[in-house]
């Protein structure tokens, strides 16, 4: 029998049965369900841990990388690159959006599975079917039955791209001592800056095991966009929906309840606007507050139209290329914001609202650089029309954007070596 193979069987056997914290869970689903069940989600058997068992004969060393969404699956594009040099990646997502994000992105060169629901007969049937020799998971991704269940069968699991807001750490630290042996357990972390390795820390990761790599999405931004306009296919999507490229565009990415209207009141006069809300199942609520707005999804081309919603997935990218100025959304609803590096890092000058919280790294860099323009919902009119007016201003705030990103790249890099670290642990452990 190999180094630790009784504890191993031992584990496995824990891991069959139901614990208190399976108990809970299904509390919650039972407790929620009036608000879930109203949502239109796919992939059920795969979220109970029915994926497809990938071979058990892995010709080079197997690393899960687990994102929860399409932002975080998009930051993974400039470290699966380098992890395909010497690994077999594979990436679980779980939401639909991200799936769906995944697969366009990954679906050529790696495997793309939906990651379980966090019971612990979910998670034995996923890691028995993917058979990681390690786990990388995105930013906080950290539920106890997974780690548990790695740790029991020898899997190191530890967080990469880590980022544990300001917020998120009080509401944890109400239930530290629940969670204590949950990260005790994370074999590493690679924080994006000081602050949250700090809170890692404190949630009880030993500091050894913590250290800053930065933030992959700087190095998700493809610089080479600067100054080459639009691509082909950013020029097919506008003038499909009949985007005027002789007038001003202001385009408002991953947008929430709510922001569609401020924005749609806010756009000055003459100036285009085409909004993409966050969510599918937004698109009619958000078309309702774009009077007269042409729907990419309907097919249909107005002349002379100044209000657009793209309700599709997978073309905010491209759409963002056409634009004179940029706006995120999410961050003037208390939705903790959305990630602003694409458009700074494609030279657009980008307004942000107040509400940053899951950002607030990335926002404060951009801040002292002044590569972005902060504001609130009431003044958000002003700043608009005065951006419009003023192409010199678009220009400089553009400029230190991309000059922003540029000095902060480097950190998939970094990712990829705490990855390898993770696989040593594995061989050092003899499995």
């Amino acid at each position: 029998m190999r180094r630790g193979e009784g504890g191993y069987h031992r584990g496995l056997a824990r891991r069959r049965a139901v614990n208190g914290l399976d108990v809970i869970y299904a509390l919650l689903v039972a407790g929620t369900a009036p608000w879930w069940t109203r949502k239109k989600r796919q992939g059920w058997q795969e979220r109970l841990g029915h994926v497809e068992p990938l071979p058990a004969v892995k010709p080079r060393p197997r690393v899960l990388v687990h994102a929860v969404s399409v932002g975080e699956v998009s930051a993974l594009r400039p470290l699966v690159p380098i992890l395909l040099e010497k690994y077999d990646p594979v990436i679980s997502v779980s939401t639909d959006t991200g799936i769906v994000r995944a697969r366009e992105l990954f679906g050529a060169t790696c495997r793309v599975v939906r990651y379980p629901l966090d019971f612990s007969r979910s998670v034995a049937r996923f890691l028995d079917a993917v058979r990681p020799d390690a786990a990388a998971l995105v930013e906080m991704e950290v539920w106890p039955n997974f780690v548990a269940a790695c740790a029991q069968r020898g899997i190191p699991a530890g967080v990469i791209n880590g980022r544990l807001s300001a917020k998120s750490f009080r509401g944890y630290r109400k239930i530290r001592p629940f969670l204590r042996g949950t990260f005790e357990r994370l074999a590493l972390v690679g924080a994006q800056d000081e602050a949250y390795r700090e809170r890692f820390i404190a949630m009880g990761v030993p500091g050894e095991r913590c250290r800053v790599t930065g933030s992959m999405k700087w190095d998700a931004v493809d610089l080479g966009k600067v100054g080459r306009g639009g691509s082909e296919r950013a020029r097919a999507i506008g003038q499909a929906m009949g985007i005027d490229p002789g007038r001003l565009l202001i385009v408002a990415g991953s947008t929430a309840e709510g922001e569609e209207r401020l924005l749609h009141e806010a756009c000055p006069a003459g100036v285009q606007l085409l909004c993409a809300p966050r969510r599918p199942p937004r698109f009619d609520e958000a078309a309702s507050a774009l009077p007269g707005c042409v729907r990419r999804s309907s097919g249909q081309r107005r002349e002379g139209a100044d209000r657009f919603l793209l309700d599709t997935i997978g073309e905010l990218s491209a759409v963002y290329e056409l634009a004179d100025v940029v706006v995120i959304g999410r961050t003037f609803t208390p939705l903790r914001g959305s990630d602003p590096t694409e458009p700074v890092g494609l030279g657009k000058p980008t307004v942000v609202g107040p509400s940053m919280e899951n950002f607030e790294s990335i926002a404060a860099t951009l801040e002292a650089g002044r590569g972005i323009v902060r504001t609130s919902a009431a003044e958000l009119a002003l700043v608009l029309r005065r951006l419009v007016e003023d192409p010199q201003e678009r220009a400089a705030t553009a400029r230190r954007g991309v000059e922003c990103v540029r000095v902060q790249q480097g950190a998939s890099r970094r990712t990829a070596e705490l990855v390898g670290e993770l696989l040593e642990r594995r061989m050092e452990r003899g499995s």
